[in-house]
């Protein structure tokens, strides 16, 4: 069962109790002093209603710890009248300080709520809250991250169609939300899930917790998302719907040959070749990659927004879309790092595993000048 915390403790039992003060008895009789209603209303907390249901603990039983944020912990549960396992995301109202903190509940929520349905998206079932917490409950996917289920596998049979059908996946989702005018702002491996342990296990993002809504003709001024992927429309403060199929073209370039196609050693860095630099298609093992698979990168790391492939585009590319023309060799080759310029499972996995570190922070302050680099 989830903890909840009161605001109001109780005094231990067996202490003494003071008596009241000449001050406590002048406080009285003419009201609380003004400097004591200040330091009581700085220690009263402020509390934050959502209109969301309240009974989540006499339905769900929480179960083990899956992950935590910034905000909060998501932990399986468990329906207790149905037996259904879910996942519940707790977040703590006592770090909803800012009037923003709450909107970003808020709009999640509804997220969630207009995505619902979508096989490739993670279904929410309910919101919830008391005193102390706001509980999303979704879908719970057991099938690990995507990047760890590629280093799990046993042999070398991991090719071009086993990444296309991943990037297909992850396309569908970046279309339907920019269907309905829903820019997703953090498309990386980490945000997407498998259903559960089967080889044919569906993926499912399911984060959406910097996802925003914009109009038609705006444009996003601020600076959010994961420093690997981010577009250079994002650092240059102008970003739409644009930068999410830059993410999925630098995810690709990853499942495909085990690299980030713009690295440095620091954050700064890292902005600076997105702004400057093309990707390197040069090195192991791209030479033994196919051509489609090169053009589709190409075509989704494409500087200039504009120019970019849409989702619903990138969809229909033949080299993604149900039934194309990836390649089903192997990509990675156990035996001879150096035959036909493909790299062997074990050096994949290394790179890969170095890939998906998230030891540079999100860009939230302020970028280089694109104008200065």
């Amino acid at each position: 069962m989830g903890a909840c915390f009161s605001s109001a403790s109780a005094a231990p039992a067996g202490a003494a109790e003071r008596r009241p003060s000449k001050e406590d008895k002048k406080g009285r009789r003419g009201g609380a002093s003004p400097e004591g209603a200040a330091k009581a209303a700085a220690a009263a907390p402020v509390r934050v209603e959502f209109g969301y249901e309240r009974d989540f603990e006499a339905r769900f039983e929480v179960g083990r710890l899956l992950g935590h944020g910034q905000f909060g912990y998501t932990f399986a549960a468990t329906d207790r009248q149905s037996g259904d396992r879910v996942a519940v995301k707790r977040i703590d109202k006592a770090k909803m300080t800012r009037p923003v903190a709450v909107e970003d509940v808020k709009r999640e929520v509804k997220i969630l709520k207009a995505l619902k349905g979508h096989e490739n998206i993670v279904h929410f079932y309910n919101a919830f809250e008391d005193d102390s917490y706001v509980y999303i409950v979704m879908e719970l996917c057991e099938g690990g991250e995507l990047l760890d289920r590629i280093l799990a596998k046993k042999n070398s049979r991991y090719s071009e169609k086993d990444a296309a059908v991943v990037v297909r996946q992850m396309l569908k989702v970046t279309a339907e939300c920019h269907l309905r005018g829903l820019v997703h702002r953090d498309m990386k491996p980490e945000n997407f899930l498998f259903k559960s342990n089967k080889e044919d296990s569906p993926l499912k993002a399911t984060d959406f917790g910097l996802s925003d809504f914009i109009k038609p003709g705006r444009k996003f001024h601020d600076i959010v998302g994961s420093a690997y992927y981010v577009a250079p429309e994002v650092l240059k403060r102008r970003s739409g719907l644009e930068s999410d199929v830059w993410s999925i073209g630098v995810i690709t370039y990853i499942l495909l040959c085990g690299r980030r196609p713009f690295w440095d050693k620091t954050e700064d860095g890292i902005f600076k070749e997105v702004l400057r630099n093309k990707p390197d298609f040069r090195k192991r093992p791209w030479s033994s990659i196919s051509p489609g698979a090169k053009d589709f990168v190409k075509r989704l790391l494409v500087k200039n927004p504009r120019a970019r492939l849409t989702a619903a585009q990138a969809l229909s590319h033949p080299w993604v879309r149900e039934g194309g023309e990836g390649s089903i060799e192997p990509l990675l080759e156990e035996a001879d790092i150096n035959k036909d310029g493909r790299i062997s499972l074990s050096e994949f996995r290394k790179l890969l595993r170095t890939a998906s570190m998230s030891n540079v922070p999100s860009p939230r302050g302020p970028p280089p000048n694109p104008q200065a680099l």
